[in-house]
C-alpha cells in the first residue's frame, strides 16, 4: 500500500475542528508564488497548480523510467498548500482576493533530492512542451503554529481564524506574521467535487509565546 502522508503523520494534515498548537518540522516543498485573485479564470494561480501536479507526478512515476531516486517508496501525493499573504496585512482580507501574494506548494517526499527535482523539471518540460522554470524545490521550516480544520467555503475562514486567534492567547501565545511566516491553508477537499459547506481545510497560523 502507497504511503499516504495524510494518514501518517495526522497531526500535520488531520486536526480536530477545535484548535490546537502544532511545532511543524522543516519539510521540502514544490513551490510557485505569484500574486493575484486565485479564482480568476486561466489565471496565474491555476497555471500555478497545473505545474505543481505535473511535477508531482513526474516525481511520483519516476520509478517506471530509468531515473532511479534513491530510498525511494511508493507514495500518495500530498495535498495542496498555499502560503497567503497581503502587503501591510497580518494575515489575509478576504474581501479583496486580488491583492493576494501566495506561494502554492506540494510537499515532497524527504528522499526527493533538489538533483531529482532537476530531473523531473527537465523531464516534464522534454515530455509536456511546457515551460517550468516557475517550479522551485523549497526548504522550509514552519515551527510554532496554532492550526484547525476549517468546515466549509473559504470565505467564511475567518471565524475559524477567530476561534484559532483566541485560543492561541488563552495559551500564552500571540500571532507572528512576517515577512518569512504566513496565512497557511493545506486543501483536503477538491472544491470542483462535493458540497462547498463540507469542504475541508487545514488553517495554520505562526505564533509566538506573549
Amino acid at each position: 500500500m502507497a504511503f499516504d502522508y495524510k494518514k501518517e503523520y495526522k497531526e500535520f494534515y488531520l486536526p480536530p475542528k477545535t484548535p490546537t498548537i502544532v511545532d511543524v518540522p522543516a519539510m521540502n516543498y514544490l513551490a510557485v508564488t505569484g500574486k493575484g485573485n486565485p479564482n480568476e479564470e486561466d489565471g496565474a494561480y491555476k497555471k500555478a497548480v497545473g505545474l505543481l501536479y505535473a511535477i508531482a507526478y513526474t516525481l511520483k512515476m519516476s520509478y517506471k523510467g530509468d531515473h532511479h531516486i534513491d530510498g525511494y517508496f511508493q507514495y500518495v501525493v500530498p495535498p495542496l498548500e498555499g502560503f497567503w499573504w497581503q502587503e501591510g496585512i497580518k494575515g489575509v482580507d478576504y474581501t479583496h482576493k486580488n491583492d493576494f501574494q501566495w506561494i502554492s506548494l506540494i510537499r515532497l517526499p524527504d528522499f526527493i533530492t533538489p538533483a531529482d527535482f532537476d530531473w523531473a523539471i527537465g523531464e516534464a518540460t522534454r515530455k509536456k512542451k511546457q515551460d517550468f522554470s516557475p517550479v522551485e524545490f523549497l526548504s522550509y521550516h514552519e515551527g510554532l503554529c496554532v492550526q484547525c480544520m476549517h468546515i466549509g467555503a473559504y470565505d467564511d475562514e475567518p471565524k475559524t481564524v477567530a476561534k484559532m486567534t483566541a485560543f492561541a492567547e488563552e495559551n500564552g501565545y500571540t500571532s507572528d506574521f512576517t515577512d518569512t511566516r504566513y496565512h497557511h491553508e493545506i486543501y483536503l477537499s477538491d472544491p470542483r467535487k462535493g458540497s462547498i459547506d463540507k469542504q475541508r481545510t487545514v488553517v495554520r497560523h505562526p505564533i509566538k509565546p506573549i
